[in-house]
């Protein structure tokens, strides 16, 4: 196994929109930064978003920029598609111990052409369009990925070497082995993100048995324009639907789920997507059954209000379960709260459940941080420095320390770049030592007493 050392200022692992940022206001303040992305593509979740709430603003347009920035940028070193796999202590510096797993394509020789995708007969589900579309076995992750680099799915692959063949600069190596990389930084961020709850443990809802029930992020891909249909369509037969229904709290303040707390960003995303889905079907008929909306922030209020106008439907409801019909029709059953209490089916074409947030990374027996009660990274001093962790030189930015929006998530990364540029200067710059006058000694030149 192939071994490399690394030496930088600042050790960011997660890719998304708040690694991003915290790296580029890193590096334009003249420190290194090395990124460190699980993924084969820096972006994170925002990248695959259609529109953000509230403006209703292009999500690639917010997120590609920050990708290009960070790219090119002449501070920043990216590794994609790795894995760290422990961190140490060494005086000042942290020792990161990082393997990087092997792509099947040489990343320098690789030109982002697609020969050997349009070469490849095998496919696989997509996992960038929620699993509603196809990949080859060998692709580039999706269109405005960084690096624009193929990877080979060997799980996937028939190994019949067409892709190898079509190669013009021959990058395809099949006999490519994991790289080991030795990390030595000053200070480092945690900014890894969140994953959407699991509902295995709720086989009463369907997700992942019934076709027409999607999770969020299937929705975003299929109201973004170069989605996997290119237009709203059910997964099951291609229909247009019709009716659509959002399940609230499904996957949040549910504690058999281990998931007691708000994800904060349930009620707006869904309210965000009915409002799309009415924009791009005139005659849908979109239900919202919630428990509580919560619209906290800036706007969330009025873009409520702005739904309720549109004439999405919001009913105050528990939902206990979801069949289908014979049409592959999703059945909600619902208790209604609103009224005297009754329980009623209806039936849609499409229902989404409004999936909760959890930490995608956890640093047990890697990072010796504490993490909270829920999971995510522990923030010591919430109101005064929520970026800070219990371990001096670590902060923690976006997601990866709770719930939250991309705004609070950008806003955070700042503060958490802020946070390690100053533990950077404060380790690193040196100590001067002045003689006494008041002991009546002449003035001397200043003694340094560095650290580094």
């Amino acid at each position: 196994m192939a071994q490399t050392t690394i030496t930088t200022d600042a050790l960011i692992i997660g890719g998304g929109i708040a690694g991003l940022q915290a790296a580029i206001d890193l590096a334009d303040q003249g420190f290194r930064v090395l990124i460190v992305e699980k993924e084969s593509s820096i972006g994170g979740k925002m990248i695959a978003l259609s529109k953000v709430f509230p403006t209703l603003d292009c999500s690639s347009c917010i997120c590609t920029p920050r990708m290009a920035a960070a790219a090119h940028h002449e501070n920043i070193t990216i590794i994609t598609y790795c894995e760290v796999r422990q961190v140490n202590r060494n005086g000042k510096d942290f020792i990161a111990q990082i393997v990087k797993k092997p792509r099947y394509v040489d990343e320098a020789a690789c030109t982002g052409c697609r020969l050997c995708e349009y070469a490849c007969p095998a496919e696989a589900p997509h996992e960038f369009e929620g699993n509603l579309g196809a990949r080859k076995a060998i692709c580039v992750p999706f269109a405005n990925a960084f690096p624009q680099t193929a990877l080979v799915d060997l799980d996937n692959c028939l190994l019949c070497g067409r892709c190898e063949a079509a190669c013009p600069t021959g990058a395809v190596n099949f006999l490519q082995e994991p790289e080991e990389i030795e990390v030595q930084a000053g200070t480092i961020v945690i900014a890894t993100g969140f994953q959407m709850t699991s509902m295995e443990a709720k086989p009463e809802y369907g997700l992942g048995r019934l076709r027409n029930v999607l999770d969020p992020l299937q929705v975003e891909r299929l109201l973004a324009p170069h989605g996997p249909y290119g237009r709203v369509l059910r997964p099951s037969d291609g229909k247009v639907p019709e009716k659509v229904a959002y399940v609230q709290c499904a996957g949040s303040r549910d504690r058999s789920l281990g998931v007691p707390y708000c994800s904060r960003v349930c009620c707006m995303y869904a309210i965000k997507q009915a409002m799309l889905l009415a924009g791009a079907l005139p005659l849908v008929e979109v239900t919202i059954y919630y428990m509580d909306i919560r619209a906290f922030g800036k706007g969330f209020e009025q873009f409520y209000q702005n739904a309720k106008a549109m004439g999405i439907e919001f009913v105050k409801a528990k939902v206990a379960k979801i069949t289908e019909d014979g049409q592959q029709n999703p059945v909600v059953r619902i208790e209604v709260m609103e009224e005297d209490g009754r329980v009623e089916e209806r039936t849609h074409d499409m229902v989404v459940l409004s999936l909760g947030i959890v930490p995608a990374w956890k640093p047990d027996g890697v990072l010796s941080v504490k993490i909270a009660h829920d999971g995510f990274i522990l923030s010591p001093e919430p109101k005064l420095a929520p970026c800070r962790t219990d371990r001096e030189g670590v902060f923690v930015a976006g997601t990866a320390a709770g719930p939250k929006d991309i705004p609070d998530s950008i806003v955070e990364a700042g503060a958490a770049a802020l946070e390690a540029a100053a533990y950077l200067r404060r380790s690193r710059q040196a100590i001067g030592a002045y003689a006494n006058d008041c002991a009546g000694h002449a003035p001397t030149s200043i003694t340094q007493v560095g650290y580094s």
